[in-house]
C-alpha cells in the first residue's frame, strides 16, 4: 500500500483558516443563558423557571422588558402561561407575561391573515383589556404599557391621538427611557402603519434628543432610518432599484445623527462597560448603519463590541445577516 502524502504547507494553512473562520451566533436571547433556560421551559410545559427567572429579574427594567418580551414570543404557541395563572391567579408576573403574550398571539394572527387583511376588532379589544389588567396587577412595571404601544398598531386607522398619549405618558412614568416602549411608538407613527417618515423621524429625533448620556434611546433615529428603508425598498420590488436610494445611509444628515448616536450612547458609557444582552439589539442597529455609512472607525469599534452577537434585524432587511456580519467585519480587520 502506498504511504499516504502528508498535506502541503499551503493546503493546511487553507484548511486552518476555513476552520477558524469567524462565526456570528444569532441567539435570540444574546447571551442571557438564564433566559434561554427559562424559555426552554415555557416551550415544554414548566413555569415555575420562568417565574423564578422574573422575582430574580426584579425591577432592572430594561431587562425585564427584554426577557419578558421573549418570553411572550416563547408563551404564545402553548398553554403553559394559563398553567401558571391557573396555579397562582395572584402572581402580578404571570399577569403581564400573559398580557405580553396575548399582544404577540394577534400579532401572529395579523401575520397569517395576510398583508392588508384586518385582524377582529373584539380580539385586539381583549388583548387590550388583558394589559389594563397587568397594569392593574403590577402598577410599577412599564410592561403592559409597552404591550399597549404595541397593539395600537393593529387597530384599523390607528387609536386616538389622546389613547395613544395616554399610554405612552404612563410608560414614561414608570420608565422614561424605555427602549422598547419608544420602539412601538415609532413603528406606530411610521408610513408603514399610521403616520409619516417625517412623524417617524420627529418622534425619534426628539426622543434621542432627551435621552441621557450613555442611553441607547438615541439609536431610534437609526431604527427610523431603516423602517423608511423597508418601506421603499418594499414598494419598489419588482420595479428595479430606487432612484437615489444608494445614498440612503450615506448622505451628510444621516452620517451626522450617526455620529450623534455614537457619542451620546457609546460615547456616555463608564468605560469598558460590557454590553448587556438588553443592547445588544440596538447595537446590530448602530453597528449596521455604521457598516453602510461607510464609517470606518465606528464600525470597527461597534463590530468589536458586538464580537460574535449578531442579530437578525436590522441585517435581514438589507441581504444575508450572516454573510453581510462576516464581510463587514473581515473588511475592516476586526479580531
Amino acid at each position: 500500500m502506498a504511504a499516504l502524502r502528508r498535506p502541503s504547507r499551503q493546503a493546511r494553512q487553507a484548511r486552518s483558516s476555513r476552520t477558524a473562520r469567524f462565526s456570528p451566533d444569532f441567539d435570540p436571547d444574546f447571551g442571557d443563558r438564564a433566559l434561554t433556560e427559562a424559555r426552554h421551559d415555557m416551550v415544554i410545559g414548566r413555569w415555575q423557571g420562568v417565574r423564578d427567572l422574573l422575582t430574580a429579574t426584579g425591577d432592572d427594567w430594561t431587562r425585564r422588558t427584554h426577557r419578558l418580551r421573549l418570553l411572550s414570543h416563547a408563551a404564545a404557541g402553548s398553554s403553559t402561561v394559563e398553567a401558571w395563572r391557573a396555579a397562582e391567579p395572584g402572581n402580578p408576573d404571570v399577569a403581564v407575561l400573559r398580557a405580553a403574550t396575548e399582544v404577540v398571539r394577534v400579532f401572529d394572527t395579523a401575520i397569517a391573515a395576510g398583508r392588508g387583511a384586518t385582524v377582529d376588532r373584539g380580539r385586539i379589544d381583549a388583548a387590550v383589556e388583558t394589559c389594563l389588567t397587568a397594569a392593574e396587577a403590577a402598577p410599577a412595571d412599564p410592561m403592559p404599557w409597552v404591550s399597549l404601544l404595541s397593539v395600537a398598531r393593529l387597530y384599523e386607522g390607528g387609536v386616538q391621538r389622546r389613547q395613544l398619549r395616554h399610554w405612552f405618558d404612563e410608560l414614561r412614568r414608570r420608565d422614561p427611557y424605555n427602549t422598547e416602549g419608544h420602539t412601538q411608538v415609532l413603528r406606530y407613527w411610521s408610513a408603514r402603519w399610521h403616520g409619516t417618515h417625517g412623524a417617524m423621524y420627529d418622534f425619534a429625533r426628539d426622543a434621542a434628543g432627551v435621552a441621557p448620556p450613555g442611553s441607547p434611546l438615541p439609536v431610534l433615529v437609526q431604527i427610523a432610518r431603516v423602517e423608511e428603508y423597508r418601506y421603499i425598498a418594499d414598494g419598489a420590488l419588482g420595479r428595479g432599484p430606487v432612484r437615489g436610494f444608494d445614498q440612503h445611509w450615506k448622505h451628510e444628515l444621516a452620517v451626522t445623527e450617526l455620529r450623534r448616536t455614537h457619542a451620546r450612547w457609546i460615547g456616555g458609557r463608564a468605560p469598558d462597560a460590557p454590553v448587556r444582552p438588553e443592547e445588544v439589539a440596538e447595537l446590530n442597529y448602530l453597528a449596521h448603519a455604521a457598516c453602510y455609512a461607510g464609517q470606518v472607525d465606528l464600525a470597527r469599534e461597534l463590530l468589536g463590541l458586538l464580537g460574535t452577537r449578531a442579530a437578525w434585524v436590522p441585517w435581514a432587511y438589507t441581504g444575508e445577516p450572516e454573510e453581510q456580519f462576516v464581510r463587514f467585519r473581515e473588511g475592516l480587520g476586526v479580531s
